[in-house]
């Protein structure tokens, strides 16, 4: 992982266009291929990001003989350029393979339960695999509904506003597949705080109540699908 401080500007050209004026951010490469500008803030979102497959380029700049040029663009074409005016840090760091995120055992049965229980999301959908693995990590169930759309899944046992953050990341990402696209997402949960329901809702996440026991195939109230 390469981690660079500087004062850069950033320019997002590709279907939209963003423009983040000079300003001191983080500049972090990971060795996925993946480029993301972070602020002071936003707490674990970035202001704009690559993800890969895509190349990282570095060059004079063009108009400005004291910055350098970044140029990440990936196979559709877009491009993240970044002017960098000044470095204030650089340093580099082999992180190794990460041993992932460990659930919590309910979250876990949750989700084995679903895969095998896949039509109580509705009728006609059907499973493709548990565990479908990103480049930024692993999606809890990746299905198909009754129209034969792609359905991303994110299990949780208490569903809050990270949760939906987490599930919005994986959409962005599966959507620029064109073998999986369009993809519609679910999130799924014991319970849904009110903030995560509004927000998901928001955009366009179809929230899931999920009853645990009657999952297990135990007496309890009916299953709700909101």
């Amino acid at each position: 992982m390469r981690l660079v401080v500087a004062t850069c500007q950033v320019d997002y050209v590709g279907r939209l266009t963003a423009h983040l004026p000079m300003a001191p951010r983080l500049l972090l490469v990971k060795a996925d291929g993946s480029v993301s500008v972070h602020a002071d803030d936003r707490a674990y979102k970035p202001l704009n990001w690559m993800t890969p497959p895509c190349t990282l380029s570095e060059q004079d700049h063009p108009e400005n003989e004291d910055h350098r040029l970044w140029v990440i663009e990936n196979k559709a074409g877009e491009q993240l350029r970044i002017t960098v005016a000044e470095i204030h840090h650089e340093s580099q760091h082999e992180l190794g393979v990460d041993p992932g995120l460990v659930k919590d055992g309910v979250e876990a049965h949750l989700q084995e339960l679903l895969a095998e229980h896949i039509d109580t999301l509705g009728r006609g959908y059907s499973l493709v695999r548990r565990e479908y693995m990103t480049a930024i990590g692993p999606v809890d169930i990746l299905g198909r509904d009754s129209e034969g759309t792609t359905v991303a899944v994110e299990i949780k046992r208490r569903g809050e506003i990270d949760g939906v953050e987490q599930l919005t990341r994986y959409l962005e990402l599966l959507n620029r597949d064109p073998l999986l696209a369009p993809v519609n997402g679910i999130f799924a949960a014991q319970v849904i705080k009110p903030q995560a329901r509004t927000l998901a809702e928001d955009r366009g996440i179809r929230c899931v109540t999920l009853d645990y026991d009657r999952l297990r195939g135990t007496d309890s109230n009916d299953l709700r699908l909101f």
